[in-house]
């Protein structure tokens, strides 16, 4: 979804929510593979109970300082679901990864985008400690429109244990009217006190035809939503994401060979990080292959002769190491090099 939330709400996070809305309940965790739609259904859950008018199950609005029987969907048009949107409501507070947050148009604090303007330091990739005493501060003061207060956490799994610890508090104890909402895609990494601490929602895999119907409405081709689809193992986040970052149905269906003949070009425009993932699809549908089971992210037909499972799990083994290191190679471009390279040894390895 786009920051702007211009991406048209899908029909299963749409219904998720009217069930979650209709419990009581401080916190959420909402858990699930990537994909699945935890951060559009977070913004949900937060719009609506911060929203000055929210829309009862009978679609008839509720007046502000009324206690409907359900909390209702948002209405989309007071000034509190319009701060949302332009990222500026003073009753909710985003806890995210600085990289996360600059991809989804969520404001960092003054200090640390004077650091990373200043060339201090790079974003970070997990939710800081200053943020997080921050979001505690946050939780403390007096809710500015009157409708309770919120705090959003995404990816929850992101959170190192000093972080958790500092919200673990507040979590058990919270002061006045404030929600929490914990987005997680692997919510295992949790402290288990944290996990405790929260109503826990798992994300609903929708079917494949509502899927393929999402995507179509979002301007996808039908058969490019499949292949899109496909590619993303049947994640409808990840396809649409897929569709949006300029790649072809027809590249990727072509990967597979263009590995097995050790062309770098086929991986030209992308980051090592997303090189891996991709690779790492391939591997999979190999080794399923090698042992009669039907391959999940390409086509039987696209995929090369299958190499022997001892070469399979030696490469599996290789890209689970090098996705450890793989946001901050050395060389991108050697990286690259080395990792057509080693497909390449994979795909022709013999019996």
């Amino acid at each position: 979804m786009s920051a702007a939330g211009a991406t048209a709400l899908a029909p299963w996070i749409a219904a998720q929510r009217s069930r979650l809305l209709a419990q009581r309940g401080h916190a959420w965790l909402l858990h699930g593979p990537s994909g699945l739609g935890q951060y559009a259904l977070g913004m949900e859950l937060v719009r609506a109970w911060l929203c000055d008018a929210p829309i009862a199950p009978g679609d008839v609005p509720i007046a502000p300082g009324n206690a409907p029987a359900a909390q209702g969907a948002a209405c989309g048009q007071c000034g509190s679901c319009h701060a949302i949107d332009v990222r500026t409501h003073a009753d909710l507070c985003v806890l995210m990864p600085e990289v996360q947050m600059m991809a989804l148009g969520w404001p960092l604090s003054e200090k640390a985008q004077a650091e990373i303007d200043d060339k201090k330091r790079k974003p970070s990739r997990e939710i800081r400690v200053e943020a997080m005493r921050d979001a505690l501060e946050f939780a403390q003061r007096t809710a500015g429109r009157g409708r309770g207060k919120a705090v959003l956490v995404y990816p929850a799994e992101q959170m190192n244990q000093i972080t958790a610890n500092a919200l673990l508090k507040t979590l058990e104890e919270p002061p006045g009217q404030i929600r929490f909402v914990l987005a997680s895609e692997a919510a295992h990494l949790l402290l288990p006190t944290i996990r405790s601490r929260c109503l826990g929602h798992a994300m609903v895999w929708p079917a494949p035809v509502q899927m393929q119907a999402w995507l179509q409405a979002q301007g996808l081709a039908p058969e490019a939503a499949a292949s899109f689809l496909r590619a993303a193992g049947g994640r409808p986040d990840d396809a649409l994401a897929l569709a949006q970052s300029g790649r072809s149905p027809q590249a990727w269906a072509s990967l597979p060979q263009a590995m097995a003949r050790g062309e770098v070009a086929a991986l030209g425009d992308w980051t090592p990080a997303q090189a891996i993932t991709a690779l790492q699809k391939l591997c999979h549908d190999l080794l399923a292959a090698s042992v009669g089971a039907a391959p999940r992210y390409f086509a039987p037909a696209d995929l090369p002769r299958v190499p022997p499972l001892a070469a399979l799990t030696r490469w599996s083994r290789a890209l689970a190491k090098a996705a450890r290191t793989a946001d901050h190679p050395f060389n991108a471009g050697l990286m690259l090099e080395a990792l057509v390279a080693q497909a390449r040894n994979t795909l022709h390895s013999k019996h």
